[in-house]
This record gives C-alpha cells, structure tokens and sequence, in this order.
C-alpha cells in the first residue's frame, strides 16, 4: 500500500538534494542491473523509483546511459589494465559495473576528479563487494589512471 504522504513528500525533493555519492551509488546500481537486462535505462530507473521512496537523480540516468553507449571504450580500458591472463569474464559484474562507472567518469565527466572516482568507486566495492575486491578496482582503476594521464 502506497502512503500518500510519503508520495506527496519525495514530489518535492529537490534534484540536488542527494549526495554526488548517493547519485553515483544509484547509477551503478542501474549499470550493473543493464548488465542482466536489455530494459532500456528510463524503464529501470522509474521501476527502482516505484520500489523505494527515493528520487532517481538525473546524474545517475545520465551514468548508465553513457555507460551504455561508450561500453566498448570502456571495457578497452578495463581490459588494457588487467594483469596478464585476466579477462573480463573473470570479473564480478559488481566490480565490473562499478569499473565501467568509474571509467565513465574519468573519461567523460569533466566536474569530477580522477581521485574522486577511484575512491568513490572503492567505497562501492566495499559496500557491495566481497572483501578483498576493494583492493582490485583500486588497482585496475589506479593503472586506467596512469595510462590516462600519460
């Protein structure tokens, strides 16, 4: 059952009422849910809106829409900085999608640093990850760093 209270509440959240953290953490969740799914990004985004009472924030549609469509770019990157015999078969799609996040940024978000998504993108594989993958995004996503700056 719907509280109409709670309803009329979120109309009025503001776009920029969430965190840049909350904002990341919602478009990984939608790149990581593109990874199961062929539903178009809006359609996920309005279904994760409709299980909770939070606001899907345009950054987070944008995310995964650019995820999307640069995918190829992006896995280039993953895949170019992967120790030797690693594929990207190999990776989880938890860490996959949070790489493919952070890369996107990295490459087509001017207004957030590098560090920024390194350490943002950490924070998400230790909330969402087996232990010890923390210490691999941050290795594959510290190497994309380098090569980028060379």
């Amino acid at each position: 059952m719907c509280d109409i209270e709670n309803v009329v509440e979120n109309e009025n959240i503001k776009p920029n009422a969430i965190s840049r953290y909350k904002k990341r953490e919602q478009a990984f969740i939608l790149s990581f849910e593109t990874l199961f799914s062929d539903t178009d990004i809006d359609e996920l985004a309005d279904n994760a809106v409709d299980g909770s009472d939070e606001y899907m924030s345009d950054y987070a549609i944008a995310c995964a829409k650019g995820i999307l469509e640069h995918s190829e770019e992006i896995d280039s990157h993953i895949t170019a900085n992967l120790k030797k015999g690693w594929k990207l078969s190999r990776i989880s799609k938890v860490s996959y999608a949070i790489m493919r996040l952070a890369i996107y940024e990295m490459l087509f978000v001017d207004d957030v640093p590098v560090s920024v998504s390194i350490n943002e993108a950490v924070e998400l594989a230790k909330k969402y990850s087996v232990p010890d993958e923390s210490s691999f995004v941050n290795g594959v996503l510290g190497s994309v760093a380098k090569a980028l700056d060379e």
